[in-house]
């Protein structure tokens, strides 16, 4: 039987405590995993697509709750296009509130019509993560206030090195 893979796409500007929620349960819930870390120009990310993806990888590598067949990519093109290339029929994505929704749900309904083997699947973070974003985030950063609380150590760490470099 093929193993079930499932992509968890977004652009991770930064990876937040709120991600990593979603990728530990999905995790289990999936013989594989791949976080997709999208180039997202259009969006002006605050970290280059290599730093996000460093990030992310800096996050799950301390994580023991997270299975071990979670793997990191980037991509450029259309995530459904992305699902088919990696032989993924599932997109996990995070609801922290009901504004969310409908934006995911269109998303959901966009990437079916390109991929007619595409799901998506919705996990909501715990209670505690709920309110947090990368945009809360990058926000809180920006302004130089504190956001140890909002991201894994290794991520803030990588952040801290980094922001005292630019």
């Amino acid at each position: 039987m093929k193993p079930k893979i499932a992509i968890y796409p977004g652009t991770f500007d930064p990876i937040t405590n709120g991600h990593l929620d979603v990728i530990k349960r999905a995790s289990f819930l999936f013989d594989g995993l791949i976080i997709a870390v999208a180039k997202s120009e259009l969006k002006k990310p605050l970290f280059s697509v290599e730093d996000r993806v460093k990030m992310v990888n800096l996050a799950i590598c301390d994580e023991k709750e997270i299975k071990k067949s979670v793997c990191v990519h980037s991509f450029d093109n259309l995530v459904a296009d992305f699902a088919k290339d990696q032989e993924a029929r599932v997109l996990i994505r995070g609801l922290r509130a009901v504004s969310d929704f409908e934006y995911e749900l269109q998303m959901g309904y966009a990437n079916a019509s390109l991929n007619k083997e595409l799901e998506t699947i919705y996990l909501m973070p715990s209670l505690q993560n709920a309110f947090i974003s990368s945009t809360v985030v990058r926000s809180i950063l920006l302004h130089g206030g504190d956001i140890s609380h909002l991201v894994s150590p290794l991520v803030y760490q990588f952040i801290k090195e980094r922001r005292c470099m630019q």
